[in-house]
């Protein structure tokens, strides 16, 4: 598990980790002490605004510590089916809901993809990815995609993309349902869609919505899979794995 012992990050931060006492907690309601010029604080994991601020935090905390790995799945995924179907990487432009600081859109730009359009609803997930990679994406916009400016809505409706990647986005309310749906109806018929999800929110117990919402979109056909895989998310606080499933399909 992640040591419950203080760990510098830098000379003037220091996080630490819930007890072993205190361990019994849902993934939604994970959380870490910050310790910062003599002040502690308490974040939980889900407080996206808040570890935004703290330039590396997020990286350090769920990258380094926590050991997660669905920025890269993902990527490699959607750049193995685009290959195989026989289509340039390149010429592709993407757009990634729920970008956050930006870590999918700097892979997605390593793989080779093309022009790559950011979207969140945290105004501090585009000032990080602005302080922290601003020459990752073409365009950013900070809005709901249900109700985007004017001038938002316009360019999303030109875009024409031919990719959508969601990634640790979806589910606990971050990204609902009908946000994911506003994304995909932003990508042209044929084009490519890439998420990952916690497999929870697959099952027929689900009570997010997402299960009966990706299932409809295959069974109607407007969505046709093309790759799934199972895989370790992350660790949560204990150190056990926690399990998403990656998704790659086409979008009819």
């Amino acid at each position: 598990m992640p040591t419950s012992e203080s760990v510098s990050l830098t000379a003037l931060l220091t996080v630490h980790f819930p007890s072993r006492s205190e361990l019994r907690l849902a993934q939604d309601e994970e959380w870490c002490v910050v310790e910062q010029d003599g002040e502690r604080r308490r974040i939980r994991f889900h407080d996206y605004a808040e570890i935004f601020t703290v330039p590396g935090f997020y990286e350090y905390l769920f990258y380094e510590r926590l050991e997660c790995q669905s920025h890269t799945v993902v990527t490699d995924l959607l750049a193995e089916q685009v290959t195989a179907a026989g289509q340039d990487l390149a010429c592709m432009s993407v757009l990634d809901l729920g970008a956050g600081n930006g870590m999918v859109g700097e892979e997605l730009r390593r793989r080779g993809f093309g022009e790559v359009v950011g979207v969140d609803i945290v105004p501090a997930a585009g000032e990080a990815t602005q302080r922290d990679r601003p020459d990752v994406y073409a365009d950013y916009f900070v809005c709901d995609l249900l109700a985007p400016p004017v001038e938002v809505r316009a360019e999303l409706e030109i875009a024409d993309f031919a990719a959508m990647t969601s990634v640790a986005a979806l589910g606990f309310g971050d990204v609902p349902p009908a946000v994911f749906g506003a994304a995909f109806d932003c990508v042209r018929p044929g084009g490519w869609i890439a998420f990952t999800i916690k497999e929870d929110f697959l099952e027929t117990t689900d009570e997010s919505g997402f299960s009966a919402h990706i299932l409809r979109l295959l069974d109607e056909g407007l969505l046709e899979e093309r790759a799934r895989r199972r895989y370790q998310h992350r660790l949560d606080v204990r150190g056990e794995p926690l399990h998403y499933v990656a998704m790659v399909g086409v979008k009819r």
